[in-house]
């Protein structure tokens, strides 16, 4: 009896002018106590994160130092000396995994040597070797990211998104033979497709908040000065009605994210038309000049996406790799790029290394946020996700692809433990790590991924005994 229970479809929507707000999970959705609640199947989310070029502790200094991993191996590891110290909130969701090289990202031939800042990026979800040209045949790989929206993104109204933070509006061949797609994506339906990459906030936010809208309904919409959920003030009224306390407060909370969003969108837009001096004066004017903002803006897209099930994979560019911005709040007041070619002193890796964990610094607003946000099993968001981070290069001062920093977070459904470091024996592909997270993702048939040369165990070493004594 319990499957005839009345109850509001899934994929239910508000429809206004200029937006359509998919809904979070609400337990109307769900029969209660029915056998299909019990089974419903965990939805594991994908957040692919890339920060380019390397890190300090990827350096012989730096691994002394212990600039990005740290000194322990197992669970009693020291995050406070490496660019990794502000994940300490979140150590029981961290993997760190380090070592691992990305050879694919190297040069392979002599006409190759000098073009790693615009073939690297393109191997991070790939684990490929890009073909070297400036015209049209481009030729990498799959990306990880697509891979698994390819497989289980097609029930959810959008199967990916690509966001970027850096400008991407290049075409055309760059430097040293390699055409400028390469350096300006990370995601990769197919070996020949590219996937744009979305840098203006108000761009995805309209296509996440305005599926099937026309871009006259979105503009008019921006005209009103009004927010998109004025449009639809009826809708969720009438909505409200047919739900119990806990989902209407879950709706509001929802629907107040999506409008402090906006609101924080429109001041961004309402700054960059005033006439005041900009940072970024050709950017487009939905981007903020702060990196921060930015960033932090981005993520909270990301996690109204998740709630509300428009899609469930993300692949998200930080940086490009020959980027001269300054990122004052790291305390450091060079340009990234020339702060990444520190010449081995060891003064200018410690700067590189702040550059980093000021980077590493803004994931965990991304993850409490997750971990804030309940899926339908009431688990939170950050229970069930992996997000992947790290770079394919290495030591930046001399471009080479070994000792990449990588980290997971999040729980994966259960399938990581967290509060775990592993490190990778030498020469171990960053592939192999890719392609054992691919099988926990449910891609069980894929044999190879990129250069990989088996699995990588992600459990690590034993269980600590006082851990397995407080478990009984």
């Amino acid at each position: 009896m319990y499957l005839t229970q009345k109850h509001i479809p899934r994929r239910t929507v508000l429809r206004g002018l200029g937006a359509t707000i998919a809904l979070p999970l609400l337990d109307a959705m769900i029969p209660a106590r029915s056998v299909l609640a019990k089974a419903a199947p965990r939805r594991l989310r994908l957040a692919c994160i890339e920060m380019v070029h390397g890190a300090a502790g990827s350096t012989a200094i730096g691994a002394a130092k212990h600039l990005w991993s740290p000194a322990a191996v197992g669970q009693r590891f020291d995050l406070t000396p490496s660019s990794l110290a502000p994940l300490e909130p979140f150590r029981d969701y961290l993997t760190i995994v380090s070592n691992t090289d990305v050879r694919n990202a190297e040069a392979f031939t002599p006409n190759e040597i000098g073009g790693d800042h615009f073939r690297s990026s393109a191997v991070f979800l790939t684990q490929a070797h890009p073909r070297q040209t400036q015209g049209s045949d481009v030729y990498v790989g799959t990306s990880f990211d697509q891979l698994y929206a390819q497989r289980f993104g097609q029930d959810t109204p959008i199967p990916s998104m690509q966001l970027c933070i850096e400008n991407v509006d290049q075409s055309g061949g760059c430097a040293y033979g390699y055409a400028c797609v390469y350096t300006d994506t990370i995601s990769w339906a197919s070996p020949t497709e590219p996937l744009p990459m979305v840098r203006d906030p108000r761009a995805a936010f309209d296509q996440l908040f305005g599926i099937g809208a026309t871009p006259e309904e979105r503009a008019l919409s921006r005209r009103a000065d009004r927010s998109i959920l004025d449009w639809i003030g009826e809708e969720v009224a009438r909505l409200k009605r047919q739900l119990g306390p806990a989902d209407r407060r879950r709706l509001t909370e929802y629907l107040d994210d999506i409008r402090e969003i906006e609101r924080r969108i429109q001041k961004v837009e309402a700054h960059n038309t005033s006439g005041e001096p900009r940072e970024l004066p050709t950017a487009p004017i939905g981007v903020p000049d702060s990196f921060e903002e930015h960033v932090k803006l981005m993520f909270d897209l990301q996690v109204a996406a998740f709630a509300a099930d428009i899609t469930r994979v993300f692949s998200f560019k930080l940086g490009r790799d020959g980027s001269a911005r300054v990122y004052p709040e790291s305390g450091v007041t060079t340009g990234f790029h020339p702060a990444s070619h520190h010449g081995e002193r060891e003064d200018r890796i410690l700067d590189f290394a702040k550059i980093n964990r000021y980077h590493v610094s803004l994931v965990p607003y991304f993850l409490e946020k997750l971990k804030n946000t309940t899926d339908a099993d009431g688990a939170s968001l950050l229970d069930d996700i992996l997000v992947i981070y790290g770079s394919p290069m290495g030591n930046s001062n001399v471009h080479n692809h070994k000792r990449c920093p990588l980290f997971l977070a999040g729980r994966m459904g259960g399938q990581l433990r967290g509060n775990l470091h592993l490190k990778a024996p030498d020469g171990t592909p960053m592939a192999n790590v890719m392609l054992t997270l691919l099988h926990k993702l449910g891609l069980d048939d894929l044999e190879q991924f990129g250069d990989s040369t088996g699995e990588f165990d992600l459990t690590g070493v034993p269980v600590d005994p006082t851990e397995a004594a407080a478990r009984g």
